[in-house]
């Protein structure tokens, strides 16, 4: 049986869709579809489902990708083998959150950089990354969210825990941590609401957690990069709540305080996230497991 159709194949089944399979092989929309036909010609049997929107794998799809998968990423890491940064230069296209990206995973890259791989980087939504990453955009994703089916595969690589913080004098006024936990979110009422979206995502997320309630206004500043809410609360526009790794040397300052210390602080997972059958290639394996090392010190 040809490799090439079984490839396709796999790919197909992972995307569920002949468009997007063959946008990730480099082929024609029609070319893949000849492919799979003649794989089913071969097998004498329908692999998948057509719909106006994908394609849905049969049972016999199903089983025969289970059979096939495993064996085909492995001969791409065998073909990889020996493809060392010093043999062959590879580009690393990295995607996640601007501030992640910044703070964690490019510092914790460079020593790969030393070595000869080159980075790219994409900031965006979860959302858009995602639908990047599966249309072959980007090579590794750093997500708060775990995608779903199967032509993405996540691995967690930590927890945050996010903190609810505001300038001194805010702090101050409101009489400190045990006021706010006696008085509980309607002690915070006085303070204007800081956040990256007019949906508060962070603040809400927070409330839920923490007061098992919504926030009661909307944001008096929106500031779509989570660098740009700790610079706005630092001067004093208002309460935010940020991931701790952002914000831990302004409270080692005393530029920001924590205005509350719950027993359960809330925590927000990340993953990384790549195509499946993609860590078959060395430089990819390489970084998804020097930011799974590195993360371990987080």
């Amino acid at each position: 049986m040809d490799l090439a159709l079984l490839r396709t194949f796999v790919t197909v089944h992972r995307a569920g869709s002949f468009t997007r399979a063959a946008a990730l092989l480099g082929l024609s929309q029609p070319a893949v579809t000849s492919q799979i036909r003649a794989l089913e010609r071969q097998l004498g049997r329908p692999l998948f489902l057509r719909y106006a929107r994908g394609v849905t794998p049969t049972t016999i799809g199903d089983e025969l990708a289970h059979k096939v998968a495993p064996h085909l990423d492995a001969l791409t890491a065998i073909t990889e083998t020996g493809l060392d940064h010093d043999s062959v230069a590879r580009t690393l296209h990295l995607a996640g959150p601007p501030e992640f990206l910044t703070e964690r995973a490019l510092p914790a890259l460079t020593p790969l950089v030393a070595q000869g791989l080159s980075i790219r980087t994409v900031f965006g939504s979860t959302d858009e990354l995602l639908t990047g990453l599966a249309a072959g955009h980007h090579d590794l994703t750093v997500t708060t969210s775990r995608p779903r089916g199967g032509l993405l595969t996540a691995t967690p690589l930590c927890d945050e825990e996010h903190v609810l913080i505001a300038a001194p004098r805010w702090a101050a006024q409101l009489g400190g941590p045990a006021t706010v936990q006696a008085g509980g979110r309607h002690a915070l009422d006085p303070v204007p609401l800081v956040d990256v979206h007019e949906s508060l995502p962070l603040i809400a997320r927070y409330w839920s957690t923490v007061f098992d309630a919504e926030p009661a206004a909307s944001a008096a500043v929106i500031a779509a990069d989570l660098r740009a809410v700790l610079t706005c609360v630092t001067a004093g526009a208002g309460l935010a709540v940020l991931p701790r790794y952002l914000c831990a040397d302004a409270l080692h300052r005393g530029a920001v305080v924590a205005l509350l210390d719950p027993p359960v602080p809330p925590l927000r997972t990340y993953f990384l996230a790549v195509r499946t059958g993609t860590l078959g290639l060395t430089h990819i394996a390489r970084a998804h497991e020097w930011l799974l090392r590195s993360a371990i010190d987080w």
